[in-house]
């Protein structure tokens, strides 16, 4: 699981899904989950496919659930809902320092490039100086053997290579635009539909 990637903002769609790409929902998919939604994959193999999405923050704080993770959690320091399945369960996904070789490193499991999944129960202080930060999310997205090859063949998404960068993105950004937009055209245009078709 997991491949290396640059630095760079990579520039192309219609990439082959696997650990560490990005799965955006199109404009025509207004289903609630998964509107306007930047799906990172952990995990896509013969059995299924396991993500979370990037771009739903909840009103819980890392604070009030995971109080030892507050300082290292990116702004905003919030709890996001990774999916629809399991929202009980903690999961993490954390950006290592530039340069920083992950191998072997207890707590820490390589995704794709500066990626990786933090085990929730490893000390929050040692991991601090391995981080840039972490994201935890409330549940997943997950999809049984088949399922995301039929939602792919009906366009439901658009495959995209991705940066560490979005998986710690800002309060405010639309992350949703803003991967559309590094794209090569005509993928770039999605990033201007509307959320509101009667607006257009």
């Amino acid at each position: 699981m997991g491949r290396d990637q640059s630095d760079e903002f990579p520039s192309s769609a219609g990439t082959r899904v696997q650990a560490g790409t990005v799965l955006v929902s199109a404009p025509t998919l207004v289903e609630p989950t998964f509107r306007r939604s930047v799906v990172f994959m952990i995990e896509h193999n013969d059995s299924g496919s396991l993500g979370v999405v990037l771009n739903r923050p909840s009103e819980s704080s890392v604070q009030s659930v995971l109080p030892r993770w507050h300082d290292l959690a990116a702004k905003p320091k919030a709890v996001f809902v990774g999916g629809p399945v399991n929202q009980t369960a903690a999961l993490c996904l954390g950006v290592v320092k530039a340069g920083l070789d992950v191998g072997g490193i207890a707590g820490l499991q390589p995704v794709a490039g500066r990626v990786v999944l933090v085990d929730l129960d490893a000390d929050a202080d040692m991991m601090d100086e391995l981080l840039d930060g972490v994201r935890i999310f409330a549940g997943y997205s997950g999809w049984g053997m088949g399922q995301l090859e039929d939602e792919l063949a009906r366009d439901d998404w658009i495959t995209c290579a991705s940066h560490h960068a979005d998986v710690l993105v800002p309060p405010r950004v639309d992350l949703w635009g803003r991967v559309l937009r590094r794209q090569p055209m005509p993928v770039a245009l999605l990033a201007t539909h509307p959320l509101d078709l009667s607006l257009n």
